[in-house]
């Protein structure tokens, strides 16, 4: 008996075809979960002028109140709401979808003569969240997009039932006091931040796009649809004045000093405030490392963290599953 259940197996396993024993022929067991499709109705809406592309997906699930639950996700540089799309299957189930393209990224307009500073996309996210009238709101937020968030969060605590934070520009890495604090990344952001060398980098030459994000995974490489529907809203030079706008309004050497304010006041905010805080964070990170997330768990409130994987910045791109899933788990438990 058991050389014939032997043999049947090894019969199956020999005849299963996506188990190809030849070099090179292996699949990738997680390839499933690395969609390059984005699956949701786009949708417009005109604030300041301009038009934001932006997504809504009702659930009809709430907080038991009869408020329906909202998660808005909110991207950073050079990204846009595409940067979420493997993620939202997972969190789609406990309630409503939002998120938008910051204006100048995306399927946004992109104006000329804007400053796009940090300031300018703050005013766009508080008035399109007033205009759509998202309520009962848990936010999902990497990179900018967690400044912006987490500035909303501190001035309308009352509409924030929960914070979900990756790769986050706030203590303990920001404000920094010197590029030297940015480790190997200092010297490239210092050429950023002077003009004629960043604009030569992040406008002429789309380094953010091409070096930074499109060769940041870390546990795979994107496939050409990925990459080029991360292309496609800069493909004119033209448009790219935001990405390199962006690098020049981090909080490095006290500069600026509108910046080095809000983050302080995020940082210090995030000490005292009781909302549920969800810190997900991979190895070795970019921003944030194993050891900030430590430090975090030790001095801000009510925050737990995640561990999701092998990542560097663009980590929803390595670990969509293990951040939807942990988002969904951490929901459950701590916000529902």
């Amino acid at each position: 008996m058991r050389s014939r259940i032997t043999c049947g197996l090894l019969a199956m396993l020999i005849t299963l075809p996506a188990l190809s024993t030849r070099a090179g022929e292996a699949p990738d067991p997680r390839a499933g979960i690395f969609g390059a499709e984005f699956p949701y109705e786009s949708k417009y809406t005109e604030i300041n002028g301009h038009k934001l592309h932006f997504i809504d997906e009702p659930d009809g699930r709430g907080d038991g109140k009869g408020t329906p639950q909202t998660f808005v996700f909110l991207h950073g540089n050079p990204t846009s709401m595409y940067l979420w799309r493997n993620v939202m299957p997972y969190v789609a189930p406990l309630g409503r979808i939002v998120a938008f393209d910051n204006l100048g990224f995306g399927k946004s307009d992109k104006p000329r003569g804007l400053d796009y500073t940090y300031q300018m996309h703050y005013d766009y996210l508080e008035k399109f969240i007033e205009q759509q009238r998202l309520k009962n709101i848990v936010l999902v937020i990497h990179d900018w997009g967690s400044v912006l968030g987490l500035n909303y969060a501190m001035e309308h605590s009352r509409n924030v039932k929960g914070i979900v934070m990756m790769e986050a520009i706030i203590p303990p890495r920001f404000p920094m006091k010197s590029l030297d604090d940015f480790g190997p990344a200092g010297a490239l952001f210092a050429q950023f931040r002077t003009e004629d060398m960043g604009k030569q980098l992040l406008i002429e030459q789309n380094m953010f796009i091409e070096a930074i994000l499109l060769q940041g995974t870390l546990t795979r490489q994107m496939s050409e649809p990925e990459k080029a529907a991360y292309r496609a809203p800069f493909i004119d030079k033209t448009t790219r004045f935001p990405i390199y706008v962006w690098p020049n309004e981090l909080p490095i050497g006290g500069s600026p000093e509108r910046n080095v304010e809000i983050v302080s006041r995020i940082g210090q905010w995030l000490m005292k405030s009781r909302t549920p805080k969800l810190l997900q964070y991979a190895s070795p990170g970019a921003i944030l490392s194993p050891a900030s997330a430590a430090w975090m768990v030790l001095n801000y409130r009510n925050l737990e963290a995640q561990f999701v994987g092998y990542g560097a910045h663009y980590i929803q791109e390595d670990n969509p599953e293990a951040i939807g899933r942990g988002i969904a788990d951490w929901y459950r438990r701590e916000v529902k």
